[in-house]
């Protein structure tokens, strides 16, 4: 049976690009595998979306009330799992989008997770760590009828961080009567967090990037390679290819990027950086602005900033032979068959930043039996996780002839459908 698209669409989630995009993937997909028109529309919307609003006592004891989403896409496999981001863009129609990808990442991965996503709507950058506070603590206890480690598990995302983790734990423990370090993961190691679990998004994009090179037998010797977006993802995945004999020919951050095409010293800019807080003033390379640097020539682009950065309007610039997404959803759809088209692979990020949830699923496990790994341990066990689904997504997207999107979408929206048909429909 050939799925067609569903006649209604809420109007709410329709005004998002984000949300659409999401939407579109799956409908892609959901023709070429002929998913059943009735499962295909139960998937293309949230289970359960919470809208809450924030009231916070500001250090000048003004009362300033700002907007936090929480939004579960699937939970047929497992309990939800899924960042907190804190940022003035953040909207329900963002959340819900990221909380799709983040199902079909679980399932791609082979984790007992369903997807989901969070986040407040705010200038975290402006805001005092006691006011940080106050807004996760309100935030936890507003949606905490959702949270719970066999219910739903947050983690750091956009400008949050193991501190954020460790105030939604203490707010759920407190209100739970005992401590519960599983309800959310990042957090600090010595409340239980795991070790390796910053480091583990990044780590897990160079992992794709080296596999992705074996397996299309990219020739160059000491291939090249340009990081968007020297955040903690596109930092560490590029001090991992570096120390692998990668050259990294360029970085950016917010602030702007530089470039050196005999390869940056990625040592020395980080001491830069912990220095002057930005790439930008390394006297080592020349500056170029964002535009410049994704035209810049190179065997591997690493799009690792915010999503929606790879367009119709920008895409014909590219001039690399892979694309490896560091971020959630960078590339559009027509840019990304455009790519396709141009024999440029597109590691997709449900594949290419998995890292992160995958040593999440490590610390959920680890808090639950209360038993620590080694560092080693978890590095080991994640380039397991990680490369057994680089290959699935390689090898079916070498035999089907569809773009490496299409693979890890197919791989992760079918192990949903079959689960949701062997559970069935209550009542």
């Amino acid at each position: 049976m050939v799925a067609t698209l569903p006649s209604k669409i809420p109007t709410m989630e329709c005004e998002n690009s984000h949300f659409l995009m999401a939407q579109r993937q799956l409908d892609e997909i959901a023709l070429e595998m002929g998913l059943s028109p009735q499962l295909h529309e139960r998937l293309r919307y949230p289970k359960r979306s919470m809208v809450v609003t924030i009231p916070v006592r500001m250090d000048s004891g003004l009362v300033e009330t700002f907007t936090g989403y929480r939004v579960h896409h699937d939970v047929a496999l497992g309990p939800a799992k899924g960042g907190i981001r804190f940022h003035p863009e953040v909207n329900l129609g963002e959340v819900a989008a990221l909380a799709m990808l983040m199902t079909w990442k679980c399932a791609l991965m082979g984790l007992p997770y369903g997807g989901a996503k969070g986040g407040i709507r705010c200038k975290p950058w402006k805001m005092s760590l006691g006011e940080q506070e106050r807004l996760t603590r309100r935030y936890t206890s507003e949606i905490i009828n959702l949270l719970g480690p066999d219910k739903d598990i947050p983690a750091p995302d956009m400008y949050t961080n193991e501190q954020t983790m460790a105030w939604i734990m203490d707010t759920y423990s407190i209100n739970v009567g005992h401590t519960v370090p599983s309800v959310v993961t990042g957090k600090p190691v010595s409340i239980g967090g795991s070790l390796g679990r910053h480091e583990a998004t990044g780590r897990g994009v160079a992992y794709c990037t080296r596999r992705a090179v074996k397996h299309y037998n990219l020739s160059a010797e000491s291939p090249s390679v340009v990081v968007q977006g020297f955040g903690n993802v596109g930092s560490i995945a590029a001090r991992q290819l570096y120390a692998t004999g990668y050259k990294i020919v360029a970085v950016s951050d917010v602030h702007g990027g530089v470039y050196n095409p005999n390869g940056l010293d990625i040592p020395r800019l980080l001491t830069h950086i912990a220095e002057a807080g930005r790439v930008t003033g390394f006297t080592l390379a020349e500056s170029v602005n964002n535009n410049e640097l994704l035209a810049t020539k190179c065997d591997i682009l690493i799009p690792a900033a915010l999503g929606n950065q790879i367009r119709d309007d920008n895409v014909a610039s590219l001039n690399c032979k892979v694309v490896v997404e560091g971020a959630n959803g960078p590339t559009s759809p027509e840019a990304d068959k455009y790519l396709h088209e141009k024999g440029v692979i597109v590691v997709p990020d449900i594949l290419a930043n998995a890292g992160g949830v995958t040593v999440s699923y490590f610390e959920w496990v680890q808090g639950l039996m209360q038993l620590f790994w080694s560092e080693d341990e978890v590095n080991e066990r994640l380039e397991q996780i990680m490369g057994r689904a680089c290959d699935r997504v390689y090898e079916l997207s070498s035999e089907r002839s569809i773009r490496p999107r299409m693979a890890a979408l197919r791989l992760g929206v079918s192990t949903i459908a079959e689960a949701k048909r062997l559970r069935g429909l209550y009542p």
